[in-house]
């Protein structure tokens, strides 16, 4: 019997396998500005534990079926105005990482010097656990969920 391989494997690695991160705090300070929409976007990769709530505003996009969409992401935001693209996962080290990657590739790829393709350090644990200042800006939260990372 052979084990089944990683998701991500169907796809090429990305090139950029350490993207540039922005704090929760710096996150936070975005969200109080003036929303999601304006110049950057949140995007959640999450998809089987996509439980107990998520950044206000984010967008699901589940790494699983990210890759190939991409190049239309890219132009959606793009003619949307939009200079950060902000990805996260539960803690930000695996499909957070890998979809902030392959997002910075294709931006590189297209000679684009203002887009900027990061991550939420610490993910959506990080966030939610970080205190009642981040859990209202959380759509959907559900505190008991959220007690077992604690």
């Amino acid at each position: 019997m052979q084990s089944e391989q990683p998701w991500h494997t169907a796809f090429p690695a990305p090139k950029t396998t350490q993207p540039g991160s922005l704090s929760r705090d710096e996150v936070l300070e975005k969200l109080r500005a003036g929303g999601a929409g304006r110049d950057f976007i949140v995007v959640d990769v999450r998809r089987n534990d996509y439980e107990g709530g998520t950044v206000r505003g984010a967008i699901n996009l589940p790494a699983q079926s990210l890759y190939p969409t991409i190049p239309t992401l890219y132009k959606l935001f793009k003619s949307a105005g939009v200079e950060y693209i902000i990805w996260f996962c539960g803690s930000s080290q695996g499909r957070g990482t890998r979809a902030a990657g392959w997002f910075n590739d294709h931006i590189q790829e297209q000679g684009d010097a203002n887009m900027k393709s990061v991550i939420l350090t610490g993910g959506i644990k990080g966030w939610a656990n970080a205190g009642e200042e981040y859990v209202e800006f959380m759509d959907g939260y559900v505190p008991e969920y959220w007690t077992q990372f604690k």
